[in-house]
């Protein structure tokens, strides 16, 4: 059971979907990081971007709710384009409200993920913890679990969910030459152009909890509800918002030609004087 968080929430367009502004986020690093020049040299004046989405997915369970019970609800962290993220994150930790049974809840393995139910929201946090080469500092987000529209004067729907993401980008400046190596192909990974003729070492392999299991999101029973962060996508959305601005203005000016017709009053009419 959790209790829901009253106060002002995101908007929530038509669609059941809605998205935090973005932004890029620099991963510093430690002092330790900076002791092992010997076992692991970094890059100077190189920087490696994850992009990255969290957020969560709630469905109303109808018939089946119960006071206690009326949402169930999939909190996660997945790669902007539903790759594996396995290759840059070792673990993620959920914590939960603490009404919750074990609120703390620990994912050592992607998908990087877990599904509740409860009838409250709460605001959720996440911490990401990078594999040795990466980084030795762990990242703590925080995200609204968001289970009610703005609108709540309709009956809920049991087949569209309510669905809030964030995007970030992690930058990692001055990046191990193990982790350029081992990520340097891997879609969910942008690497910048390097050198020409400087060689990487081997990279390493990553020990996962499971190896059988597939790490990347894209056949995810819930991914036809992710939103989608693409640049086609947000350059499609920038020019439709340059469209409405554009039609908007040509309105106003209309108005403005007709009030321009109009003819205007220079002085008051007869009976009537200033005061």
């Amino acid at each position: 059971m959790s209790v829901r968080k009253v106060g002002e929430t995101q908007p929530q367009p038509e669609e059941g979907g809605s998205a935090q502004t973005s932004q890029s986020i620099r991963i510093s690093k430690s002092a330790e990081d900076s002791d092992k020049k010997g076992t692991n040299r970094r890059l100077k004046d190189v920087e490696i971007c994850v992009p990255i989405v969290y957020g969560t997915i709630a469905f109303y369970l109808g018939r089946k709710a119960s006071e206690s019970q009326s949402h169930k609800w999939t909190v996660y962290v997945r790669g902007a384009t539903n790759e594996d993220l396995g290759v840059v994150v070792k673990r993620v930790i959920f914590q939960l409200h603490p009404s919750f049974n074990n609120p703390m809840r620990v994912v050592d393995s992607p998908p990087f993920e877990l599904t509740e139910c409860g009838w409250g929201e709460f605001e959720i946090s996440i911490s990401l913890f990078f594999h040795s080469d990466v980084c030795e500092r762990q990242l703590d987000l925080f995200h609204p679990l968001k289970l009610y529209t703005e609108d709540e004067s309709g009956p809920q729907s049991t087949k569209k969910p309510v669905v809030m993401e964030s995007y970030n980008e992690l930058v990692f400046p001055d990046p191990s030459e193990a982790f350029v190596a081992r990520v340097q192909n891997h879609p969910a990974v942008v690497v910048p152009r390097l050198p020409a003729g400087f060689n990487l070492p081997n990279p390493e392999s990553i020990d996962r909890a499971n190896e059988k299991g597939r790490g990347d999101t894209k056949d995810h029973p819930l991914s036809q509800w992710f939103l989608n962060f693409s640049e086609p996508d947000e350059l499609l959305k920038l020019a439709a918002a340059r469209q409405e601005v554009q039609a908007h203005i040509v309105n106003v000016r209309r108005k403005l030609s007709m009030l321009d017709g109009v003819p205007q009053l220079s002085k008051p009419p007869s009976g009537y004087e200033y005061t």
